[in-house]
């Protein structure tokens, strides 16, 4: 059992590694040997869109404003172990990889001309995700 108490501990820090890094830059996304067992996660009654860009949206600038909605849920800038299922923080993925852990519902990403893929998870103020995964649809739009 202590091996096993290590090993999730050791998952989570990977975890929150892989996204605490300073600013937008990019990190690598969590991988499935590094996202602790979700079974003992609590679900969470939150639902996330992203309101902007739109999916199949042409973006002009070195920058695309990026907007999510929670509903049912609300956004906590505290980072705790003691979990609730409607608080936590919004990860956004730019081509499946972790670019930002948002303590807020917008943020301006850098980018260049191409096709992207923008998803974005609702996890705990663990930043661990619920069990199950709440993520928002995945929208795909273009810098020229």
């Amino acid at each position: 059992m202590q091996a096993r108490t290590l090993s999730m501990i050791a998952s989570t820090a990977a975890v929150l590694l892989a996204g605490c890094g300073s600013g937008g830059g990019a990190a690598s996304s969590p991988t499935p040997s590094s996202t602790p067992n979700l079974a003992a996660r609590p679900p969470s009654p939150a639902v996330l869109q992203i309101v902007s860009p739109s999916n199949g949206e042409v973006v002009t600038g070195s920058t695309v404003h990026v907007q999510v909605a929670v509903t049912n849920a609300h956004v906590v800038a505290v980072t705790s172990t003691n979990i609730h299922p409607d608080q936590g923080h919004v990860h956004l993925y730019l081509d499946q990889a972790l670019i930002y852990m948002q303590y807020s519902l917008q943020q301006d990403v850098p980018v260049h001309p191409g096709t992207y893929q923008l998803k974005a998870e609702f996890v705990a103020s663990d930043h661990v995700p619920f069990n199950p995964r709440v993520w928002s649809q995945q929208v795909v739009f273009t810098v020229r």
